[in-house]
């Protein structure tokens, strides 16, 4: 059942710490905010990383699509494949 959190566009994002040489996927409805909000938040796994970049956004038509192209880039744990995607070698 589809439900108002799930309608309408969602972003996967990826975003690079070059201090540590790290990648981090997710989702928003608005990914330019949540990186402001992963490069200021006080606790959790992306603070002890900062300063993050946003490296790829892609539009999905709802949140479940987006959820589901989130779940294939962690499912893959390979840097490779994350720079495939980040590159446009890669569709998700």
């Amino acid at each position: 059942m589809e439900t108002s959190e799930s309608r309408g566009p969602c972003s996967l994002y990826i975003l690079y710490s070059e201090e540590a040489d790290r990648y981090y996927a997710g989702i928003s409805r608005d990914p330019y905010r949540r990186l402001a909000f992963h490069n200021s938040m006080e606790r959790g796994f992306t603070s002890r990383y900062r300063p993050w970049k946003l490296l790829y956004v892609k539009e999905y038509p709802s949140r479940i699509e987006a959820q589901r192209a989130e779940k294939k880039v962690k499912s893959w744990k390979s840097r490779k494949m994350t720079e495939k995607v980040i590159k446009g070698e890669l569709s998700v």
